[in-house]
């Protein structure tokens, strides 16, 4: 459902002076795959002007989707009143263009009775939306919150997105570690897309190394990716955490180009489409092609050729690459086919080239027929 990085947002306004446009560019600059908005708090709707008359969030979520970047509601629930919260959460996505939800239920859920209070919740939530991507977003370490109905919340939902907050530390690698053995020991195991501290508080603030450690830590653990919070508080006073994450964004999302294929191997792999016009492009116009019986010469004799080759001689063969010698303008290629008319087991052929294409080709193969 996800990977890369993604920012949670709490309030819409706090960010880039509340352009949804500006919101997004931004997102699309850092290299986010995934924004989080805050949409409801307890049974109420939030990023909802001051009249409530405007929802913020419909706009943004265009933007972001025009963006190509996904969009996940999240609410914080309290567990007073469950069933409230639940048709909170389910008017919200009802109404706004989501990819996912996050339940975020922290310090509240561990008072008494939270684990009916679950069930209750989730059980209206997924009544009206059985199939729809969930996430919990809580403690990281479920040692020291053993009040939390843990078991309840992944029973319904579909990724655990811990909050792995290194506060008063620089050790996020092991925090992570600690967190995934923590929650490896309660069943049902969802998969872990941790978050990770991109703001400052009494007096301690992240360092870039620890994001850095922390976005390695993640791909290194084999997660799909992270979480941070929160974006208004990191544009704010964290400007250089935010240039490490869109720097680790920017090379997620533009992965190096694979090695352009030698052009003996593009041969092949255009001879398996059964295509004359993938296998001419490979051709200088005026390429001449040689056989022990003939000699021809031009993109339209060649059209020929190939045309007959793939329909009469060869019809829905299977091109297989025996390996190829290289020099500067010239490459040996051995190959065999196989054909509902025939097998080849000892193609030969030259390819001398000009400027990257195929100028003279000289082919030598025996046909077997079945």
């Amino acid at each position: 459902m996800l990977k890369g990085n993604g920012f949670y947002i709490w309030k819409i306004e706090n960010c880039e002076k509340g352009s949804p446009q500006e919101i997004a560019s931004t997102a699309k600059e850092a290299g986010l795959s995934h924004v989080l908005v805050k949409v409801a708090d307890r049974f109420y709707p939030h990023n909802i002007s001051p009249d409530g008359k405007q929802d913020y969030v419909p706009p943004l979520a265009e933007a972001l989707h025009a963006q190509g970047i996904q969009v996940w509601g999240w609410q914080y629930v309290y567990g007073y009143e469950p069933i409230p919260e639940a048709r909170m959460a389910i008017q919200r996505i009802s109404q706004l263009e989501l990819d996912g939800f996050v339940i975020d239920a922290e310090k509240e859920y561990k008072l008494p009775g939270r684990d009916q209070a679950a069930r209750r919740y989730l059980g209206e939530l997924r009544s009206r939306f059985p199939d729809f991507p969930l996430a919990l977003s809580s403690f990281r370490f479920p040692t020291l919150h053993p009040q939390i109905p843990w078991s309840t919340f992944f029973e319904h939902v579909n990724l655990n997105m811990p909050q792995v907050y290194w506060e008063k530390a620089h050790n996020p690698a092991a925090q992570l570690a600690r967190t995934l053995r923590e929650f490896r020991n309660i069943a049902p195991r969802r998969p872990v897309f941790p978050t990770g501290a991109a703001y400052k508080g009494g007096g301690w603030r992240p360092t870039v190394e620890d994001v850095t450690e922390f976005m390695k830590a993640v791909k290194s653990n084999g997660l799909a990716g992270c979480n941070f919070w929160g974006w208004e508080f990191c544009r704010r006073d964290l400007p250089e955490i935010w240039k490490a994450i869109a720097a680790d964004g920017a090379v997620a999302s533009d992965p190096p180009a694979e090695p352009a294929k030698d052009i003996a191997e593009a041969y092949i792999d255009a001879l398996n489409t059964h295509d004359p016009e993938k296998v001419l492009a490979l051709y200088h116009p005026q390429a001449v092609h040689v056989t022990y019986l003939r000699i021809t010469q031009g993109a339209a004799s060649l059209r020929g050729w190939l045309e007959a080759f793939f329909n009469d001689l060869l019809p829905d063969a299977r091109f297989i690459s025996n390996g190829y010698e290289k020099a500067e303008q010239h490459r040996h290629l051995a190959w065999k086919a196989v054909s509902r008319k025939g097998v080849v087991n000892n193609g030969s052929d030259t390819l001398g080239l000009a400027n990257g294409k195929i100028i003279y080709h000289f082919s030598s193969y025996n046909l077997n027929r079945p």
